[in-house]
């Protein structure tokens, strides 16, 4: 299984520099379209729900402190297979022209992000890692 730093690693070669946001966002609706369409996780590390949003704290541990991301040290595009890029690809499609921000605001009306949130008591704009659980995703996204 791919490394979510394989899957921003690729989002990055496709899109070019982004905002650490942006990246975070894209690589979350990565995951939750490949759990609809392929039916399997598209990298095996955990989404949690931040107070700004979705975040694979392993992703962000590799961009930590900076604004825009260029390149991720330990993801290798190249390990995607032809239907993660058709996945990765189509979710680009869609949602890679949208702002950071608006990325962001659409997730936390989505409910895996709320639900994640309300089953740890957190607040809005608490701390928090509360986990987006793949079946609440496969779910949520398959209804849409």
């Amino acid at each position: 299984m791919l490394s979510v730093l394989d899957v921003a690693a690729y989002i990055l070669r496709k899109r070019g520099s982004m905002t650490a946001m942006k990246l975070q966002k894209l690589v979350y609706y990565a995951q939750a379209w490949a759990l609809v369409w392929d039916d399997t996780p598209l990298f095996k590390e955990r989404i949690e729900a931040w107070a700004h949003g979705p975040v694979v704290r392993k992703l962000y541990d590799a961009h930590r402190g900076r604004y825009s991301v260029s390149r991720i040290r330990g993801g290798f595009s190249r390990k995607l297979n032809p239907e993660q890029r058709d996945t990765v690809d189509a979710v680009l499609e869609y949602y890679g022209d949208k702002s950071s921000q608006w990325l962001s605001a659409l997730s936390h009306m989505e409910s895996p992000w709320r639900e994640a949130r309300e089953r740890h008591g957190l607040a809005a704009g608490e701390r928090g890692s509360a986990v987006i659980r793949h079946d609440e995703m496969a779910e949520y996204y398959s209804s849409l």
